[in-house]
């Protein structure tokens, strides 16, 4: 029996998997070691599953935000004490969630296109390659937050057409002041940009619209997909809510500049269940 997680930050898929093909799943909170201490994922494990169901997993597959270094860690630990009978446990990043989601045992390109934004180059085992996306300040470009970053900046800086402006200012009614406080002093500026992505998704006919996000995604693939040599060689796979939802420019961005396109998944968790039913 095999337990396989996708975690974020404010929430995680659990998938568990018996030898018969029998598949359930669970959701609880988000448990990246980067914003929960030990004792809140302790606890979070504690009222998501019962002695009985911990007693009898074998293998633990944890795919998350934050799960590096002291982060990764931190889990391993938690899940060990957790998960007291297990033969296996293994604590891994989001990217390669991503990677083994889409491309599978294949080598291939994978990129997460969310609120932020990152990519890989996969041998169909590990990542070989990895372009720095740089956060929402200094990159994340085709993310949630850098599409949120480029209409609030055009509706300012009074660039959105009269009509856009008008939708954009009753929807809102934001403020100079408002804006800054959000992005500059308040937790999360990258979620509160992230969230004007909406705006776009309703308004997509505006051919403004359109073209703000072909150039955001036009500038993901400059900065990060055509750095990695040879790709044109690979399939191109997307996870994440912006790539899942805007995917029609996505594939059109790409076709443009002659790169082949994959899988397009909002959440990889169908995926890694594939992937990891080789390990019963």
């Amino acid at each position: 029996m095999i337990l396989i997680a996708d975690s974020g930050s404010t929430k995680t898929d659990w998938r568990f998997i018996k030898g018969n093909a029998e598949i359930r799943q669970f959701k609880s909170d988000g448990l990246n070691p980067f914003v929960r201490n030990e004792e809140e994922i302790t606890t979070c494990l504690q009222n998501t599953f019962n002695a009985e169901f911990t007693n009898n997993v074998k293998k633990v597959f944890f795919y998350g935000a934050g799960c590096k270094g002291i982060g990764k860690n931190l889990l391993e630990k938690v899940l060990g004490n957790t998960f007291k009978n297990t033969s296996e446990i293994k604590v891994e990043n989001d990217l390669l969630a991503a990677a083994r989601a889409t491309c599978g045992n294949n080598k291939g390109i994978a990129c997460i296109l969310g609120t932020g934004a990152n990519s890989c180059l996969y041998d169909g085992v590990e990542i070989i390659d990895h372009i720095p996306p740089l956060g929402y300040i200094l990159g994340d470009e085709g993310s949630g937050a850098y599409l949120g970053k480029t209409l609030v900046n055009a509706y300012f800086k009074r660039e959105l057409p009269s009509d856009l402006k008008q939708k954009f200012a009753k929807r809102y009614q934001l403020t100079e002041s408002e804006l800054l406080e959000k992005v500059y002093k308040d937790a999360f500026p990258n979620r509160y940009l992230a969230s004007f992505s909406r705006f776009l998704f309703h308004n997509i006919k505006y051919p403004y619209i359109k073209h703000l996000v072909h150039e955001a995604f036009t500038a993901f693939f400059k900065k990060q997909i055509v750095k990695y040599e040879g790709y044109e060689q690979f399939q191109v796979h997307f996870t994440g809510s912006i790539a899942f939802y805007f995917n029609d420019i996505l594939r059109y961005t790409a076709s443009e500049m002659n790169i082949s396109m994959g899988r397009i998944l909002e959440k990889p968790i169908a995926g890694l269940t594939l992937y990891h039913e080789q390990d019963l």
